[in-house]
C-alpha cells in the first residue's frame, strides 16, 4: 500500500511539472509572438517614414507658402523616428505624425497643381496603403497582446507567468481624441 501512495505522489508531481513546463512555453511563445507583430509594425512604419521627405519634397515645390507644416511633418517624422522600445512610447508620436500628414493631405486641396501632380498622387497612394498595412498590423499585434495577456492573468498559469516575470504588453493604440474622430460620422454637405 505504501508503494501505491509513492507512485500517486509522484505522478501528480510529475503532471504539475509538466503542466508547468507546458505553462512556461505557452507562455514564451505567446511573448515571441507579440514581439514578431510589433516588429511588423515597426516595418510598416520605417516604410512610412522613408516616403514622408519625398512626400514633403513634392508639395514644397507646389506650396512654398506652407513651410510651416512642411517643418511640422518633418518634426513629428523625427520625434516618431527617434522612439525606441515598445508601443508605449511610439503611441503619442504615431499620432501626431499621422495628425501632421492629414494636415499635408489638406494642403492639396488648396492647390489644384498639386493635386494633379503624378509623383504626389503616388506618394499619396503609397502612405495611404502603408497606413492600411500598419492598421492591419496592429489589429494583428493587439490580438497576439490579449492572447499573452489572457495566459499572464488567469489562474494557474499566472502562477508560472509570475515566477518568471512574465509581464503584460501594453496594446497600440489610438488616442482618445483620434477614437472620438473616428466614431463620429461624416458629415456631407451640399
Amino acid at each position: 500500500m505504501g508503494g501505491n501512495i509513492l507512485w500517486v505522489v509522484l505522478g501528480i508531481i510529475a503532471l504539475v511539472f509538466l503542466y508547468a513546463v507546458m505553462a512556461f512555453n505557452g507562455l514564451v511563445r505567446g511573448r515571441n509572438q507579440a514581439t514578431e507583430a510589433w516588429s511588423d509594425i515597426e516595418t510598416h512604419l520605417k516604410r512610412r517614414y522613408d516616403l514622408i521627405p519625398n512626400l514633403v519634397e513634392t508639395v514644397k515645390g507646389y506650396a512654398k507658402h506652407e513651410s510651416s507644416t512642411l517643418e511640422k511633418v518633418i518634426a513629428a517624422r523625427n520625434a516618431a523616428m527617434s522612439q525606441s522600445g515598445g508601443p508605449e512610447s511610439h503611441t503619442a508620436a504615431e499620432n501626431a505624425l499621422t495628425q501632421s500628414l492629414k494636415s499635408i493631405f489638406a494642403l492639396s486641396e488648396s492647390y489644384p497643381d498639386l493635386k494633379a501632380n503624378q509623383n504626389f498622387i503616388e506618394l499619396q497612394r503609397e502612405i495611404t496603403d502603408t497606413e492600411d498595412k500598419i492598421q492591419a498590423s496592429r489589429r494583428f499585434y493587439n490580438s497576439m497582446v490579449l492572447s499573452f495577456n489572457n495566459r499572464t492573468g488567469t489562474f494557474p498559469s499566472m502562477v508560472i507567468a509570475g515566477m518568471f516575470n512574465f509581464r503584460k504588453i501594453a496594446f497600440f493604440e489610438l488616442e482618445e481624441g483620434e477614437k472620438e474622430a473616428v466614431r463620429k460620422p461624416v458629415q456631407v454637405k451640399f
